[in-house]
Parts: structure tokens; C-alpha cells; sequence
């Protein structure tokens, strides 16, 4: 397993995980983005490392999510590291994204140095799941109170 480890190239592993990485400092800014993230989020690397997560971050959805990254940060603890979070997303044209995650938080001397996301698009799932629910509401309304079944 050692000698495995060894001639693994984790760089590579990265840029071509389906899954968009992406890591960020204490402080919110973006330091890995890899060609998923690009794919997913329309920002090359060169345009998003060095800038801070609002730009993928609903304006909405900033303050709640800053106050849970402090806390992580804080805390050196996440809910979120097995527990995939869904939420709203930004594309680079101001489009809405949907999209589930999990993190990891990577530490130094028992700090944590920085949050790692692994970020999947969920926008055609949850765009199909909306549908059937409004499918499935339409042929109830239209079944009656009923269920459809007759009174004899």
C-alpha cells in the first residue's frame, strides 16, 4: 500500500475527478479549483484562485454560509463531512445552480489551514425532480378528492 501511496500522482487524481475540488483559506479564498469546478461553475482556475467563494455564493446565501465556515474554522469541526449539503450555486453567467457537497477540513498542528469542498451539479436532477412533483400534484387535482375512484 506504502509503495501505491508513493507513485500516486494526487495532482492528476484531482484534475481529473468528475467532482468539482475546490479549497479555500481561513479566509475564503480560493487556492485549488480543479476542471470540474471549471466545467460546473464557468470560471477557468487563473479566474478563480486568488478570489473569495462569494463568487460561486448566492448573495442570499452568504451570511448563513459564513457564519457556518467560521464556525469550522473555528471549531475545526463539520457536519458536512459526510453529510452531503445541497444548496444553491452561482455560475459564472448568473446562472442558478443546484448543487451537493461534502467537505474536509485540512489541518496543521490542529488548526485547520483549509476547507476542501468536493462539489457535484445537481441542476438536471433536482430540475426533473421539480417536474414530477408538479406532474404528480397536476394528476392529483385532476383525480379529484376522490383518488379517482368511483363512487358506485
Amino acid at each position: 500500500m506504502e509503495q501505491m501511496q508513493d507513485s500516486m500522482d494526487y495532482r492528476q487524481l484531482v484534475e481529473e475527478a468528475g467532482d468539482a475540488i475546490i479549497a479555500s483559506d481561513p479566509q475564503g479564498i480560493i487556492v485549488l479549483w480543479n476542471a470540474a469546478a471549471t466545467r460546473i461553475f464557468g470560471f477557468s482556475s487563473n479566474e478563480a484562485i486568488g478570489q473569495n467563494l462569494d463568487i460561486i455564493i448566492p448573495e442570499r446565501q452568504r451570511q448563513r454560509h459564513w457564519t457556518g465556515y467560521d464556525a469550522s474554522m473555528a471549531s475545526g469541526t463539520t457536519r458536512y463531512g459526510t453529510t452531503l449539503l445541497k444548496v444553491p450555486a452561482l455560475h459564472k453567467d448568473g446562472q442558478t445552480l443546484s448543487i451537493a457537497f461534502t467537505v474536509s477540513l485540512l489541518k496543521s498542528a490542529g488548526k485547520v489551514t483549509q476547507i476542501v469542498a468536493f462539489v457535484r451539479d445537481e441542476t438536471a436532477r433536482w430540475s426533473e425532480e421539480r417536474e414530477l412533483r408538479r406532474r404528480i400534484r397536476a394528476l392529483e387535482e385532476a383525480a379529484g378528492p376522490s383518488g379517482g375512484a368511483n363512487n358506485v
